[in-house]
């Protein structure tokens, strides 16, 4: 095999790492991605495992028990697609949200993440949420929905 590592290897290694994230567990990501990984959602767009790490510690400070829950993935070649749920609740709130998305990840052949691109709809699971703003999108969806 050459030193590679198998994808489904490498990415029950990376689902762990998700589903076991805490603000100690955050330095795995050095073991897990390369130095330049490429990681996207709606609100970062950046390559760099170092802000990808201060990504999950900010989460942290802001959130109370956030986690994520792998609940399916999928393998091609080098890349994997993960379904996901994402609970957590906003400090002072009682009731905790979710937000449903799914994940691109690219592996290389020693089984680091290359790439990570979120995929999940910021409008319906988080903006329209927000008070005033939330009451504005949602009158425009409806309003497109006739």
């Amino acid at each position: 095999m050459n030193g590679q590592v198998p994808v489904d290897q490498a990415l029950a290694a990376y689902i762990r790492f998700y589903q076991e994230l805490r603000p100690e567990t955050v330095v795995r990501l050095d073991r897990l991605a390369v130095p330049d990984v490429h990681f996207k959602d709606p609100f970062n767009d950046f390559r760099s495992r170092d802000r990808m790490k201060a990504v999950f510690t900010a989460m942290f400070d802001v959130l109370e028990q956030p986690r994520f829950i792998v609940r399916d993935h999928a393998v091609s070649e080098q890349t994997a697609y993960l379904r996901w749920g994402f609970v957590f609740r906003r400090k002072g709130q009682p009731r905790p949200s979710t937000i449903e998305g799914m994940s691109e990840v690219r592996f290389d052949l020693a089984g680091q993440v290359t790439s990570h691109i979120d995929h999940w709809d910021a409008a319906e699971q988080f903006y329209e949420k927000l008070p005033v703003l939330g009451w504005v999108l949602r009158k425009i969806k409806a309003y497109m929905a006739h």
